[in-house]
């Protein structure tokens, strides 16, 4: 992808400011893709991005896909592979790991410095410390993209506080990618903060007209085609891939043709909750109707075969990506009432909303969309509306290019907007 020059100012040609973006993996999580879809939206008259990945996979290649220039500073086996939920006041005093994000922070100062960063963006808990560090060695403005709830049922209550108190004191500004997820930081006031929701990248497949027949009608499940439900997301307990199991064998008692696809895998150490939840579907009986598809690339194909998609989160989601992924191609949602879903599914509106960890309420939820198609298809339409109002890619890349307009006019980077209409960046 090509680097544009912005126009001249003042009869000579303006380079655009060079945002630094840093990811402490390159495991498509969440907020990877999140990153790489808002990566190819970014104004690159006004911003040219630069990547840093704390080591090589996926991300990296799809990113030098598109000419994005992509590097790679290995971070050490022992912090790249930390767990948040694994960590303890015992844990965050291990002066070997210290050590380390202190060394790899100033190599990264000395990145900063030799490729003329303007500002860093930081995409993921790890790469706040981190890049923070290193933007105060460097003497430029960081933004910290939170993207994780900061609360005691996330994060061990130690580790909370501290990143708490570290918000206060490290970032120029704090993105967040919900409402929900910024109350979690307990921030003195709206100054220095914007929500700015992680937007959906709409595909030739999304951009089509919608067809009628979302749900089939089989009122019973006793005749006419099968029903697939399907549950999408990385394995982890959190994500509640065993309320969906048992949610989904009351839902076969009832509509004997229903069959449900549980779409990814574990990434960061939880193999252990994936044999469980396979052992789970056995135990109720469940191996004939539940596929376990693992990680695949094309989720919005999967998503377009499914008459329903489930979100079983038993902690509040973040923000909740897949739910807007499978409301772009009208498929009715039920999903669980937590963290950022309520600012994304509006209850009986656009979708059905469940509280966390209620196996009969989901199977309830489940059991009304088939018993009425109609009702289903109209959630799904409304979904699919929501979303191209509210959150598509490019909505979230021109909020975030506007605080990085900001930052970068304030201390003389940038020359004033072009558009000085541009929406302006206000918390919540």
């Amino acid at each position: 992808m090509p680097v544009n020059r912005q126009p001249a100012v003042d009869g000579r040609p303006k380079q655009p400011a060079t945002i630094l973006f840093l990811d402490h993996t390159s495991r498509l999580g969440g907020g990877e893709i999140a990153l790489y879809h808002l990566l190819l939206l970014l104004d690159q008259e006004r911003f040219r991005p630069l990547v840093v990945l704390g080591e090589e996979g996926p991300l990296a290649v799809k990113l030098r896909e598109w000419g994005i220039e992509t590097c790679v500073i290995p971070l050490p086996a022992d912090v790249a592979n930390t767990r948040k939920d694994s960590l303890g006041a015992g844990s965050l005093l291990k002066i070997r790991e210290i050590g380390a994000i202190i060394l790899y922070s100033f190599r990264l100062k000395s990145f900063i410095k030799s490729h003329g960063v303007h500002l860093v963006h930081t995409n993921s808990l790890k790469a706040d410390l981190i890049g923070g560090v290193a933007a105060r060695l460097a003497r430029v403005p960081v933004v910290w993209h939170i993207r994780d709830r900061i609360e005691n049922d996330y994060l061990p209550a130690p580790v909370a506080a501290a990143f708490r108190f570290l918000c206060r004191i490290i970032p120029d500004f704090i993105v967040a990618n919900s409402a929900a997820t910024l109350e979690t930081l307990h921030l003195p006031g709206p100054a220095r903060q914007a929500v700015v929701h992680s937007g959906y990248a709409l595909t030739q497949k999304t951009s089509t007209v919608v067809h009628d027949g979302v749900i089939p009608h089989v009122p019973t499940g006793k005749s006419g085609s099968s029903i697939l439900i399907g549950l999408v997301g990385r394995i982890a307990r959190w994500k509640g891939q065993h309320i969906f199991l048992e949610a989904a064998a009351i839902v076969r008692s009832r509509f004997p043709l229903a069959r449900f696809q549980i779409i990814g895998a574990p990434l960061f150490g939880e193999e252990a909750y994936g044999e469980e939840i396979r052992a789970l579907s056995t135990s109720l009986g469940l191996d004939d109707c539940v596929e376990f598809l693992g990680f695949c690339d094309d989720i919005d194909l999967l998503i377009s075969e499914l008459n329903i998609l489930v979100h079983a989160s038993i902690t509040g989601e973040p923000f909740g990506q897949v739910i807007i992924e499978a409301m772009a191609a009208a498929k009715p949602v039920v999903a669980t009432r937590g963290g950022g879903v309520p600012e994304i599914v509006k209850d009986g509106i656009t979708g059905m909303l469940v509280p966390m960890g209620d196996v009969a309420a989901m199977a309830d939820a489940v059991g009304q969309l088939l018993a009425d198609p109609e009702h289903a298809r109209q959630l799904g339409l409304a979904g699919r509306e929501r979303v191209l109002r509210r959150f598509t890619v490019e909505v979230t890349a021109r909020r975030l290019e506007s605080v990085f307009e900001n930052i970068l006019t304030r201390n003389g980077t940038l020359p004033p907007a072009s558009n000085p209409q541009a929406e302006p960046v206000l918390a919540p």
